[in-house]
């Protein structure tokens, strides 16, 4: 079980958060071992309320790229806020940010910016259907967008009427792709497609360059918008869009979670194409302008352009990846490992190669319990701040929990 204090900080909220916590990082369904709060954040470390510290590869689902209380990020953020952050009006950040994105991510004309990747994809949503008056979406089965009542997962709130104009066809399936167009007719305004499949539960799939060619194509062809969700991906498989390595250019992107290394900023940006739909739908917030968050995202995107970060990660995950493998081969666990190495899904499978929710379960915990941070079915993140000697103590803890599993299916 998770720690003293722990616990009494679930009850406590028990009485006074419905459910007790809510949302993506409520551990309901995480082993017993995973704590709900934590006490403070280093560089690749987190340390619960109870003082246990772990290795984290989850960095905060996605925004921790170069570290926990980042020195300089933090630096800009806090010297935004001395001298203002939300106000009647923007600060000049705003602008700096906007012109520092568009000379980064190729298909970039323009920016706008939020606080939450729900926010992103609800704006990337609207310009599109303003674009050309039109309806029709067309959403990859199973793969997630937000939490809005377009696109959450859990349909408690919403009504079959906020879906009514969506159409769903398979990842990576070209065939399913072009009937879902032909289903949509004159009435097609965007096609939202992942930059990877990382739906949570199944293997991750990297985009067949066919697919993201035929969407490219598809939506050229019926003059409706082609959006790239980067919101988890975003340059954490390259310094541009995701799918620019695959000569494709959305005319839309969303991005988040790791822009501001974990200050809260989100953002939609697009080509020129869709810039005056994006000026005529009316999306705002009262926090969206804060100045605080671009700068942090400013210096943020300054390290993206200038370090070996991305390099890095990669050759991290790789060296997880690696040292995994060796291990379920020593120990007999049927270990399935999918997507980018630097966004790895690690799951433990059963014959037919389907997550086995108990064993994955039981895993993650023993993992957690050793004191490095894994999820039993969502991918998972590596930070710029890890190390080698993280990996190789993290390789330590899983021929552990490996070992005694496997000796508890023999016994």
């Amino acid at each position: 079980m998770s720690g003293k204090i722990d616990q009494e900080l679930k009850a406590r909220a028990a009485k006074v958060i419905p459910g007790g916590m809510y949302g993506h990082q409520s551990v309901g369904l995480l082993p017993a071992t995973a704590p709900q709060f934590f006490g403070r954040a280093e560089g690749a470390y987190l340390w619960d309320v109870d003082g246990k510290r772990y290795i984290d590869f989850m960095c905060g689902y996605g925004p921790n790229l170069f570290g926990y209380c980042h020195r300089e990020i933090d630096a800009a953020y806090v010297k935004q806020m001395s001298e203002i952050d939300v106000a009647t009006g923007p600060t000049p950040r705003m602008v700096e940010l906007a012109e520092a994105f568009t000379g980064m991510v190729t298909h970039a004309d323009w920016a706008m910016f939020c606080k939450n990747g729900t926010d992103a994809s609800s704006m990337a949503l609207l310009t599109a259907r303003a674009y050309r008056g039109r309806k029709k979406v067309l959403m990859a089965s199973g793969a997630y967008h937000g939490a809005a009542p377009w696109c959450t997962p859990i349909p408690a709130g919403t009504v079959q009427e906020d879906r009514v104009h969506f159409i769903y066809y398979q990842y990576n399936d070209v065939k399913s792709l072009e009937n879902a167009v032909a289903e949509a007719g004159d009435d097609l305004a965007a096609i939202f497609a992942s930059p990877f499949k990382h739906d949570v539960f199944v293997d991750q799939q990297l985009p067949d360059p066919a697919y993201a060619r035929r969407a490219r194509e598809l939506s050229d062809e019926k003059d409706a918008l082609l959006i790239v969700d980067d919101i988890r991906a975003g340059f954490r498989i390259e310094r541009d869009c995701s799918w620019n390595h695959l000569g494709v250019q959305p005319d839309l992107s969303t991005w988040g979670k790791d822009i501001a290394n974990g200050h809260p900023i989100s953002a939609i940006l697009g080509n020129d194409r869709a810039k005056e739909a994006a000026s005529q739908i009316y999306v705002t917030g009262s926090f969206w302008f804060a100045g605080a968050a671009m700068a942090a995202s400013l210096e943020t995107l300054s390290l993206i352009k200038t370090s070996d970060y991305l390099e890095r990660i990669i050759a991290l995950g790789n060296r997880l990846r690696e040292g995994l493998n060796l291990v379920a081969s020593a120990r007999d666990l049927h270990l399935s490992q999918t997507g980018p190495a630097q966004m790895p899904l690690i799951m433990v499978v059963d014959d037919e190669g389907h997550c086995d929710f108990d064993k994955s379960t039981a895993f993650a915990g023993g993992m957690l319990e050793g004191g490095a941070y894994f999820h039993p079915f969502h991918n998972m993140f590596i930070g710029a701040a890890v190390t080698e000697a993280d990996i190789d103590q993290t390789l330590e803890i899983a021929d552990g929990v490996a070992k005694r599993m496997s000796a508890s299916v023999t016994a």
